[in-house]
């Protein structure tokens, strides 16, 4: 199985009062963000079977401005094994419940988002150092008996490297 591991998309400040901070939305830069790690993902044929979110305002708007950039014409799935706080435990019973797809995004919060990241990946079980930014997305391949990351972007990398793979893609014109 592959996983992708998606933070959701810059979305300001945190509110005080935690029920009026669950429906906090992207900003206009969160939104930006979503299109860029979009595109990108869609210029390196990133395709998912399901795409499951934590049922947060600002996760769910990333998992859905994202899922349309792949072309993604699947449902939306809502976990509360991706909201903040959920347990390592929760998310292993999220990954056995889909085990039989091929490749799913899951798109949540830090701080849980990157230990789940790390503990997945680690091989005792303790959680590796990795941290997602804000709409940063990490690639891993899950084996029988274990998990290797194969690779972890940022929106700032995932820009460079769409705007590259563009203007490689341009058509040369020539001077005479």
């Amino acid at each position: 199985m592959i996983i992708y591991f998606l933070r959701h998309a810059n979305a300001g400040k945190p509110l005080a009062n935690p029920n009026k901070d669950e429906k906090r939305a992207l900003d206009k830069e969160g939104i930006e963000q979503c299109g860029i790690v979009g595109r990108a993902l869609a210029a390196l044929d990133v395709q998912v079977d399901v795409i499951i979110s934590s049922p947060l305002k600002r996760a769910a708007q990333t998992a859905s401005l994202v899922g349309n950039e792949l072309s993604y014409e699947g449902k939306l799935q809502f976990e509360d094994a991706l909201r903040p706080g959920a347990s390592f435990a929760d998310f292993r019973k999220l990954l056995e419940k889909y085990a039989k797809q091929e490749a799913i995004m899951v798109v949540g919060h830090n701080p849980n988002l990157s230990e789940f990241l790390g503990r997945t990946i680690s091989e005792n079980g303790c959680e590796a150092g990795t941290e997602l930014k804000k709409g940063a997305v990490a690639k891993v391949e899950m084996g029988r008996n274990a998990a290797l990351l194969n690779w972890s972007f940022t929106p700032k990398v995932l820009r460079s490297l769409y705007s590259a793979a563009a203007e490689s893609s341009r058509p040369k014109t020539s001077r005479k």
